[in-house]
């Protein structure tokens, strides 16, 4: 089974691309973040023809989640019953005995923001929820924009970025206190080239230049990672005319 994430920064402009690539590469599970799309707006028409279910949660301009599955979604539950948020940022579902969570992690803006001490909120609340999730789940997998490049090699010019919003210490340390809870960062499973990124900005040719972050994870509970075979970043869509400036992430399970 291939689970993969993908912040697509508007679904409405991104739709086309999004159909491209699970037609050259279809996974049996993809997360997207940012729909930006109210759910009576949701392409499902187009998702059912390309022969994927669909489970999504959304509003105008901003946020929204969705998963596409190859599989039936069943328990399909939308936002943290710990964290009462009118921003759509969570869905889960099981699909093959498989929890699947994705998650728009809140950006921050700035670490002197109110918008930061909210994504700080926000990440407490899905810890402590992940949690009880854990306990009921064997099978888990948490997939998104976390918003948080984990380590100085996530990041391609550490020394600039430090103190930053999605470096800070806090932010980093919220992502640590996530794997205390024994979820695997799949990626770093596995051995991984220098400088691979999930986000590039859309200024200063960031891209072709590669000045990136690696902010998209999925993160594993303990029996799905050890069936975890590979994780990669695709950068191929973010080379694509009007891409989003986010990649996919994989992550391939046996």
């Amino acid at each position: 089974m291939k689970l993969a994430t993908w912040n697509v920064n508007s679904l409405k402009v991104r739709l086309p691309q999004v159909l491209q690539w699970l037609a050259d590469k279809p996974v049996d599970v993809l997360c997207l973040q940012e729909t930006k799309l109210t759910d009576d707006k949701f392409p499902v028409a187009e998702i059912e023809a390309a022969g994927y279910q669909v489970a999504f949660t959304g509003q105008k301009t901003y946020n929204g989640v969705a998963i596409l599955s190859r599989h039936p979604m069943t328990n399909i539950v939308k936002g943290n019953p710990h964290f009462e948020d009118e921003q759509q940022r969570l869905i889960s579902a099981s699909i093959d005995g498989i929890r699947v969570i994705c998650a728009y992690i809140p950006n921050g803006q700035a670490v002197d923001s109110d918008k930061y001490q909210y994504k700080l909120r926000w990440l407490q609340g899905l810890q402590r929820w992940l949690g009880e999730e854990l306990t009921a789940h064997e099978q888990l997998a948490l997939l998104g924009d976390y918003n948080i490049a984990p380590e100085d090699r996530d990041v391609h010019d550490p020394v600039a970025w430090q103190g930053s919003v999605l470096v800070s210490p806090p932010e980093r340390e919220a992502f640590r206190q996530l794997q205390a809870l024994n979820l695997k960062d799949a990626f770093r499973l596995f051995e991984q080239p220098e400088k691979l990124f999930s986000w590039w900005d859309y200024r200063q040719m960031a891209f072709r230049r590669n000045m990136g972050l690696r902010i998209d994870h999925i993160l594993l509970s303990p029996r799905l990672a050890a069936r975890c075979t590979a994780c990669e970043i695709d950068k191929v869509p973010r080379k694509w005319e009007q891409p989003s400036d986010h990649t996919p992430v994989v992550a391939t399970i046996v």
